[in-house]
């Protein structure tokens, strides 16, 4: 697969932006893709989350924008044409984005192959503090390509390709001035909604199962915690107390199927040393006010090697959950490699008929 397709991460559907384990942050996001010549993926696909909870979607298969959650289905009790008014947005946005594919291929003097339009935006929200942020931005072919200054109202290209685009939606004041307030109000408003409809959900606290996993003697002592609720968590190790970075790697937070999350923090450590020396990993969730720590010992490291059948069983059902994650990932959202916050811009902060007036798509 070309266009650099080996740098795109495929992200389970819902899963979202990191939140820091000492943060109370609410999030609203969106993410659409565009793409061509992908096989077996549908040509466009939107899809909305709470709190990294997926509660929307649409792509141009079923041309038909569904809730994903039960409680997402108050939206309509209260506004009858929600979900008809969702789906026409979308299938509007469906061909401007199909449009916006073959402008950019000219732009990058590009012909066949695959190629992805992506845009992710939307608000948080920190019902503690009331800060709020907002962020808006386009990505293709895993770069990024436009984004919006909320402070300015104008727009930032990092590409040469995207200046042309920058020139003409500056110009466009109407539009920069509807998407302010869509990002620092309506967006809001909405996702103080959503928390409302789903609170029983999105709104509960459930705490980690942590175990110290090993393959062999030489391998990395991994530290995983699965089973918690909300996805802000921060897994990380300390030698002596002392937070520990020297030969530690972070994976991913990543969703189990029951909603839940799940990560994984790995220790490059030779046994000869943690005999020695106290090791011990560290697991704080959002919402929970202690901190969950086990320290590394012969007894604690759970390994399929010299192991009881009831340590085999642990590790399968791990292996079982990756396997899970890795099946949902080909239906995932596209994001690109970066995963940087470069281009999002942080904004300081009316209802209408539709949540999603921010959706509209302009052609680049």
């Amino acid at each position: 697969m070309d266009v650099n397709m080996k740098g795109f991460i495929l992200l389970v559907l819902g899963i979202s932006l990191l939140h820091t384990a000492s943060a109370v942050t609410h999030s609203l996001k969106y993410f659409f893709t565009a793409s061509s010549e992908v096989p077996n993926f549908p040509e466009f696909v939107v899809v909305g989350m709470v709190d990294g909870v997926q509660m929307f979607h649409y792509d141009s298969n079923s041309q038909r924008a569904v809730p994903k959650q039960d409680w997402m289905n108050k939206a309509a009790e209260t506004r009858p044409q929600y979900w008809d008014i969702e789906t026409g947005i979308c299938k509007g946005s469906q061909q401007s984005y199909k449009a916006n594919i073959d402008i950019a291929k000219q732009r990058f003097n590009q012909s066949g192959g695959v190629h992805i339009n992506q845009r992710m935006y939307g608000c948080e929200w920190n019902d503690e503090t009331g800060a709020t942020g907002g962020y808006f931005q386009d990505g293709y072919d895993g770069e990024d390509f436009i984004a919006f200054d909320l402070k300015t109202k104008t727009w930032i290209a990092p590409k040469p390709q995207a200046v042309i685009t920058k020139h003409k939606w500056d110009s466009d004041t109407a539009y920069n001035e509807q998407q302010k307030n869509y990002l620092t109000q309506e967006c809001i408003e909405w996702l103080k909604k959503y928390l409302d409809y789903g609170k029983s959900t999105l709104m509960r606290t459930v705490g980690p199962s942590v175990s110290l996993l090993q393959k062999t003697p030489s391998s990395p002592v991994t530290c995983h915690a699965t089973g918690f609720y909300p996805s802000g968590v921060m897994v990380f190790w300390q030698k002596e107390r002392q937070d520990h970075h020297e030969d530690v790697e972070h994976g991913e937070t990543l969703q189990n199927d029951d909603g839940t999350f799940q990560k994984s923090t790995h220790l490059t450590v030779t046994s000869e040393e943690w005999k020695k020396t106290q090791y011990q990993c560290v697991v704080q969730v959002t919402g929970i006010k202690e901190d969950i720590i086990t320290v590394l010992t012969e007894s604690e490291i759970k390994t399929n090697w010299n192991a009881p059948a009831s340590n085999f069983v642990l590790i399968a059902v791990v292996v079982a959950l990756l396997v899970i994650v890795a099946v949902a990932v080909a239906v995932g959202v596209v994001i690109w490699k970066k995963k940087s916050k470069k281009g999002f811009v942080p904004a300081s902060t009316s209802d209408t008929d539709s949540e999603n007036s921010g959706k509209g798509a302009q052609k680049i």
